[in-house]
């Protein structure tokens, strides 16, 4: 699937549904969606985001997540079903964060407090520690768990999947992601370690 840069920029200020199902464990917030997640209808779904493979690589999923035409009903199933949520701070799509404003993060900010108090997930993950300064005016805040949790979750701020992140790899967000998802109390599968040692020990 494809699209044109006019067709993409039309979209601008558009919004995606969030992905939350019964008995979400997981909240994962991205910063706002981008123009090819509003195109498709699915969070993370820009091709080189590495959000998915991420996932996979954690064990988060048990397979490797293709949203980049769109998120089948299956995939759907299978992220609610292990307790995984998606939202973001923002719900505005831009072509980049950066085309939102503070008073956007602001007010974005408080949007997520009200979703955390609807869904009570054991852990709130936001991804992008200059999105979470600014949507809660935290200004020392580093990457990990939060010293304070958010309407009874668990907080961790993760670094961002975009390509445009470049200093994390797969591996890192994976270790990251992980870490988050055993404080929910989310099921892992085999992660790309073990299935690198058994592949070794064959």
């Amino acid at each position: 699937m494809s699209f044109t840069r006019a067709e993409l920029e039309a979209l601008v200020g558009t919004t995606v549904p969030d992905l939350i199902g019964p008995g979400c464990r997981l909240l994962i917030s991205g910063i706002n969606p981008g123009l090819w997640t509003a195109a498709t209808g699915a969070h993370f779904a820009r091709p080189g985001n590495r959000f998915y493979p991420a996932l996979y690589a954690a064990g988060i999923t048990d397979h490797l997540i293709d949203a980049s035409g769109g998120m089948s009903e299956a995939d759907e199933a299978a992220l609610t079903g292990a307790g995984i949520g998606i939202t973001n701070v923002v719900a505005r799509a831009t072509a980049k964060a950066s085309d939102l404003t503070r008073d956007e993060f602001v007010a974005g900010g408080k949007n997520l407090l009200s979703t955390v108090e609807r869904v009570r997930p054991a852990v709130l993950a936001i991804l992008g520690v200059t999105a979470y300064r600014t949507a809660f005016g935290v200004r020392g805040a580093a990457v990990g768990e939060q010293p304070e949790p958010l309407a009874g979750a668990r907080l961790w701020v993760l670094p961002n999947p975009s390509g445009l992140n470049a200093h994390e790899t797969v591996a890192s967000l994976a270790a990251a992601y992980g870490e988050a998802a055993d404080a929910a109390g989310v099921a892992r599968t085999t992660t790309d370690l073990e299935r690198s040692s058994r592949r070794s020990d064959a």
